[in-house]
C-alpha cells in the first residue's frame, strides 16, 4: 500500500493523498466475489460501524451506526432528523477488514439525497453520497 503523500493522481478532492480511501474500499468491494451487480460508483459494502455525524446546518455532531458503504456512498441511522439536501460530515474508523491493514480514522464529506425513518420510529436513515474521504491522522492517546 503506498503511504498517502506518495500516491500520484489528479484527483480534485485529495491533492496530497488521493486515492488512498478509495483504493482501500475499492481492493474490499472489487474482492466480493457474491456481491451483486448494481449501478453505483461502487458496490455496498454491509457493514455496520459507529459515526459521528455534523450537519453544516447544526450546532453539535450527533452519533449514528452505518448499514452499508461505498466508495460513493453511505448509510447511516441516527437518532437525529438530518434534512435531505444537507452537507454532512461523517467520521468513523474504517477496521482492518475492510483496510486489509490496520485501522483508519477518515471523514467523510457527504450530501444526503434521502432520508427514512427508521423501524423503530425513534431513529432516521440517512442515505448520503460521499464527495470526499479524508484519511485523518491518529492521535496518540
Amino acid at each position: 500500500m503506498l503511504r498517502p503523500e506518495y500516491a500520484r493522481s489528479s484527483n480534485q478532492f485529495f491533492p496530497h493523498r488521493p486515492f488512498v480511501v478509495g483504493s482501500l474500499l475499492l481492493n474490499i468491494l472489487f474482492s466480493m466475489t457474491d456481491a451483486k451487480f448494481e449501478r453505483r460508483l461502487g458496490q455496498r459494502l454491509p457493514v455496520r460501524l459507529p459515526v459521528s455525524v455534523k450537519a453544516a446546518a447544526e450546532p453539535a455532531a450527533t452519533t449514528g451506526v452505518t448499514r452499508d458503504l461505498s466508495t460513493g456512498g453511505i448509510f447511516l441511522y441516527t437518532d437525529s432528523r438530518i434534512s435531505e439536501g444537507s452537507e454532512l460530515e461523517v467520521v468513523l474508523i474504517l477496521p482492518p477488514e475492510i483496510t486489509k491493514s490496520e485501522q483508519q480514522w477518515v471523514c467523510c464529506r457527504a450530501s444526503v439525497v434521502r432520508v427514512e425513518d427508521g423501524q423503530d420510529g425513534a431513529s432516521f436513515g440517512v442515505a448520503a453520497r460521499i464527495r470526499s474521504m479524508e484519511i485523518l491522522p491518529e492521535i496518540p492517546s
